[in-house]
């Protein structure tokens, strides 16, 4: 695996030498931690995360019940089965790293060191939170870092969660609403539209720094208007039992292509249906 998909973890050490292994471990941890940045940067919801279903490479595996969050829920849990809520969608950070833990046991025998192999992981948290603040950053259409930028995202994730706005929605509408500067749309979603009009405030001059119409184009670039939320899977699945795949090819051209606008086909990008809230998601699924 080492020699394969880490090459750079041999550096100058001999193969098969415990600080290789070590090597081998921090990067798995920091591709883990990346991977996780992007899940909560775009909602998504693995659901069962258990340690057999995280990859040595930073991949997802398992795609049973998983789901993009509708309405934003840091508490979201979207498997069925998971009735402690281990595997909610705030979580997974934490379970994450409790699994590259299961995973620095395994390799013991061959770091044979529990110093080197803790130190090994001690970079995830610091990997995790600067990736999800540099694609928050995007998400919001500002390239220069700043001090405040945690403050600002977190004062926004409190808003969406309190209105429990729609996650996809929401940052498609701010997309487009940041050329112009009419954000009516974007604050019609907010239930505190007063704590919306304040946290507009100081994000509007830092897009006054930034420039307008080259904040719109990284964040159009960078928050879909399509993902695979479950109603449409749902649709998609159920046609297909009756051995019509239209449904199914489209989903495929609009998923291919999240970023485009594909005219005609705004309800796929639309709020839910009511009783798209009562669909139940397990590991049978």
């Amino acid at each position: 695996v080492i020699s394969r998909y880490y090459p750079e973890c041999q550096g100058a050490t001999k193969p098969g030498s415990r600080q290789q292994y070590a090597a081998f471990l921090q990067a798995v941890s920091e591709r883990t931690a990346r991977l996780l940045a992007h899940w909560q940067a775009v909602g998504f919801c693995h659901g069962v995360m258990n340690t057999d279903n995280m990859s040595i490479l930073g991949l997802t595996l398992d795609y049973g019940p998983f789901q993009f969050m509708d309405a934003f829920d840091p508490g979201h849990i979207c498997n069925h089965s998971d009735t402690l809520g281990r595997y909610a969608f705030d979580r997974q950070p934490s379970v994450a790293w409790w699994n590259l833990h299961c995973l620095a046991q395994a390799l013991m025998p061959l770091i044979d060191d529990a110093q080197a192999a803790e130190e090994a992981l001690e970079s995830y948290e610091a990997v995790f939170g600067d990736a999800f603040l540099a694609l928050m950053r995007a998400k919001l259409g500002l390239r220069t870092p700043r001090e405040g930028d945690a403050a600002l995202v977190q004062q926004l994730l409190v808003l969406l969660a309190a209105g429990r706005v729609d996650w996809t929605i929401f940052w498609r509408r701010l997309s487009h609403a940041v050329g112009p500067g009419d954000f009516a749309e974007v604050r019609d979603l907010f239930i505190d539209r007063a704590g919306f009009d304040a946290w507009l405030l100081p994000y509007q001059e830092l897009l006054a720094q930034e420039g307008r119409a080259l904040a719109a184009d990284l964040m159009l670039k960078t928050n879909p208007k399509f993902v695979l939320r479950n109603h449409l899977a749902e649709q998609a699945i159920a046609e297909a039992k009756l051995g019509r795949f239209d449904e199914l090819q489209l989903l495929q051209t609009l998923l291919a292509r999240p970023f485009d606008e594909h005219p005609g086909f705004e309800a796929h990008a639309g709020f839910p249906p009511e009783w798209a809230s009562h669909i139940t998601i397990s590991c049978s699924s």
